[in-house]
């Protein structure tokens, strides 16, 4: 999400004129688009603001913008400003839309600005432009905000309430990102699964899919989706991803913790016999299909017990790959009042998380060795000199050698060897 919304900074950027430069020092315009998911992103977003302080003093005219979920917490735009007074543009998540409107008035009358909208269910803005940054990828965005509001998340504060974008609207963009030539559209939101929820012309994410199945044959490509919600996902999605040639066999499906006890206090509205069968519903219909997840160790009152029901579902479901985190106390929300797990505790259990999930994916990996798959290069492996990567439908890394002539090309390509959550083979001609 936050990629995608940088791409629309930036494209906006670009509709004014400016064009990307690597060198902070060459620099007339600078944007922070900021997070704050978890206390060490807005830790990490205040110091990189923070280091442009001299840039600013050496280059008084230097636009200095920040934007995003950082911002919209309350009265951070004021902090922001007294800590930071070089800051020019400070806006919400919000008012994104308005970037190219403040960086207009700093250039011609010298304005700052702060403009944090506090609205809930702010308008969707549709048509804004877009310096798409992600190679063989387009991220397209169905709907913004949550409406889950788990005890740990600040999402539902700095996003805003569910907004689904129309139908047609999405659609429209669907293919037009297929005849600009992109192989793979991710769709995105919070919460994919309730796309619609707040649309009065019975619109859902499984009517979505369905249309976007309609395109199977329009022009090879893949299409993928993030985030989904274990209590909003059902068969009728599953049936959809089942039968189409180009949504792939890929789920990531968080399950935050194997525990029915914490995922009450997460109040997440769903327990582990429910994401159980979900899973059990998914391999029935795809066999194939890789199951990713997130997984959070630390959550107060987390016991032993607890966590011990989260690795049996690791061991029980097999996920190709999981997210793994300690709970990050995040100001407003409902659990950074609860009784807090010790540091020493969260950080030995997230060890053992990551132990046990490596070995899953290792297990997993090696089911891979032998077959033949079919593999969409995304771009040259930065480690292995000679050697690209892509993904296979289930979301697999596989590294093989090739040059950048293959970059946005469909091959197959034999699974020689496994290390770990690695793919290495050859192309199949």
């Amino acid at each position: 999400m936050n990629i995608h919304e940088s791409e629309k900074i930036a494209g906006t950027l670009e509709y004014l004129g400016y064009t990307e430069t690597k060198d902070s020092k060459e620099a007339d315009i600078i944007v922070f688009n900021t997070c704050c998911i978890r206390d060490n992103a807005e830790k990490h977003a205040l110091g990189n603001i923070g280091a442009v302080k001299h840039l600013k003093k050496s280059k008084p005219d230097l636009i200095v913008a920040v934007v995003g979920c950082m911002t919209q917490q309350d009265m951070a735009g004021v902090q922001l400003k007294e800590k930071f007074p070089f800051i020019d543009i400070i806006l919400g998540t919000n008012n994104l839309d308005k970037l190219g409107e403040c960086v207009l008035d700093i250039v011609n009358n010298r304005h700052k600005s702060i403009l944090i909208d506090p609205n809930e269910n702010p308008a969707i803005v549709e048509h804004q432009p877009v310096y798409r940054t992600s190679g063989t990828n387009a991220w397209l965005n169905i709907m913004y905000g949550c409406n889950n509001f788990c005890t740990y998340c600040i999402v539902p504060y700095v996003r805003g309430r569910e907004r689904s974008r129309k139908m047609s609207d999405i659609m429209d963009e669907f293919k037009s990102l297929l005849d600009q030539g992109y192989q793979e559209i991710t769709l995105l939101g919070q919460n994919v699964n309730s796309y619609g929820s707040n649309l009065d012309n019975g619109d859902n994410f499984a009517r979505l899919l369905e249309n976007i199945a309609k395109l199977d044959d329009y022009t090879k490509h893949r299409v993928r989706f993030m985030s989904s919600h274990p209590k909003d996902i059902n068969m009728d999605i599953i049936d959809i991803i089942a039968d189409s040639k180009s949504i792939c066999n890929n789920i990531h499906l968080p399950i935050q913790s194997g525990s029915d006890k914490i995922l009450q206090l997460m109040n997440r509205h769903y327990t582990r016999d429910h994401y159980l069968q979900i899973i059990d519903d998914i391999k029935k219909k795809i066999p194939d299909c890789g199951i990713t997840t997130d997984i959070m160790v630390g959550f107060p009152y987390e016991e032993e017990e607890d966590f011990q029901d989260t690795l049996d579902i690791v061991r029980r479901v097999g996920f190709s790959s999981a997210f793994t985190f300690v709970y990050s106390i995040r100001r407003g929300t409902k659990a950074a009042v609860m009784p807090q797990v010790p540091a020493e505790v969260s950080k030995d259990r997230i060890q053992r998380l990551i132990k046990e999930q490596n070995a899953v994916t290792k297990a997993i990996s090696k089911t891979y060795e032998g077959g033949v798959f079919e593999v969409l290069v995304e771009d040259i492996n930065p480690k292995k000199e000679g050697f690209v990567c892509g993904r296979t439908d289930t979301g697999r890394l596989v590294n093989f050698q090739g040059n950048a002539d293959l970059i946005g090309k469909f091959v197959d390509v034999k699974i020689e060897k496994t290390q770990s959550a690695s793919l290495f083979g050859s192309i199949k001609e």
